[in-house]
C-alpha cells in the first residue's frame, strides 16, 4: 500500500501544478496527461491488491450534490469520469436547483474519480474564463454552455483512453497475471452493476444536449487538458448526503 499511496501523492502534485496560475496550456497538458496515466495504473494496482486482500478496497457509494451554475454540465463531467474509471452514476431528482449524482463503485475508483473531477473543474473554469466569446454569438450563455460541454466531452475521452490502455496492458496474454486481472476487473463490474440494480431497479439512459457554437472551442481546450449517465424513473428518491454510505 505504501507504493500505491506514493503513486497517488504524485498524481495530486501533478494536478496541483496543472491548476497553478501561470502554467502554460502545453505545460498543463503534459502534467495532466502524466497524472491520468499514473491514475489509471493506480486503479489497476488497487484492484489487483484487493483481489488478494479484500480489506484494502470495497464496493461503496456516494451521493454528490452539484450546485449551479452549469450544474448539468458538471454532472456530465463527473458521470463521464466515473464511468471511465469503472464506476457508475445515477442522476437523482433534486428539489433545489442543481444536480444530485449517486455514484457506485469501489472505494479506490470513487476516490480517483473525485480527485480528477476536482482538478478538471478548476481547469475548466480557468479555460472558460480565458476563452474569447465570438462577437457574432447571439447567445453568450448558450455559447459558454456548449464550450463547457465540449471541454467535458474531450477530457472524458482522454481519461477513458488512458484507462483502456492501462487495462489492456494489465490483461494482455503476455502478462503473467493477465488472466487474473481480466477476471478481477470483470468481477468488479458485476458487483457495481448488481449494487445499482438493487438500489434502483428502474432506470433509463439520459443524454445532455447543447445549443450554441462553443462546443468545438471547448473540445479543443479539453484536448489540451489531455486527459452516459443514468437517470431514475419516478418521484424523488431519498438519498444520503455527501459521503460514503
Amino acid at each position: 500500500m505504501t507504493s500505491n499511496n506514493t503513486l497517488l501523492a504524485r498524481v495530486r502534485k501533478l494536478l496541483a501544478k496543472a491548476e497553478a496560475a501561470g502554467v502554460t496550456p502545453a505545460e498543463a497538458e503534459a502534467l495532466t496527461a502524466k497524472a491520468a496515466e499514473l491514475m489509471a495504473k493506480y486503479g489497476i494496482d488497487r484492484a489487483l491488491l484487493a483481489a488478494e486482500r479484500p480489506e484494502t478496497d470495497h464496493p461503496t457509494d456516494r451521493v454528490v450534490d452539484i450546485d449551479n451554475p452549469w450544474a448539468r454540465v458538471q454532472a456530465h463531467l463527473l458521470c463521464g469520469l466515473a464511468s471511465a474509471m469503472r464506476c457508475q452514476c445515477v442522476v437523482l431528482p433534486r428539489v433545489e436547483a442543481g444536480a444530485r449524482i449517486h455514484m457506485f463503485g469501489f472505494a479506490s475508483d470513487i476516490e480517483r474519480a473525485d480527485i480528477l473531477y476536482t482538478s478538471l473543474l478548476v481547469q475548466m473554469w480557468q479555460g472558460l474564463a480565458a476563452a474569447d466569446l465570438p462577437s457574432w454569438s447571439r447567445s453568450p450563455k448558450a455559447w459558454r454552455r456548449s464550450w463547457l460541454l465540449g471541454f467535458a466531452t474531450a477530457v472524458v475521452s482522454r481519461v477513458r483512453a488512458a484507462e483502456h490502455k492501462a487495462a489492456s496492458e494489465a490483461t494482455a496474454p503476455a502478462v503473467a497475471s493477465g488472466s487474473k486481472a481480466t477476471l478481477v476487473l470483470a468481477d468488479r463490474r458485476q458487483v457495481i452493476r448488481r449494487n445499482i440494480e438493487q438500489a434502483y431497479p428502474l432506470t433509463r439512459k439520459t443524454r445532455l444536449t447543447y445549443s450554441g457554437n462553443g462546443y468545438g472551442a471547448g473540445y479543443a481546450e479539453g484536448q489540451k487538458a489531455d486527459i452516459g449517465s443514468t437517470r431514475i424513473h419516478g418521484p424523488a428518491t431519498q438519498a444520503l448526503g455527501r459521503g460514503d454510505r
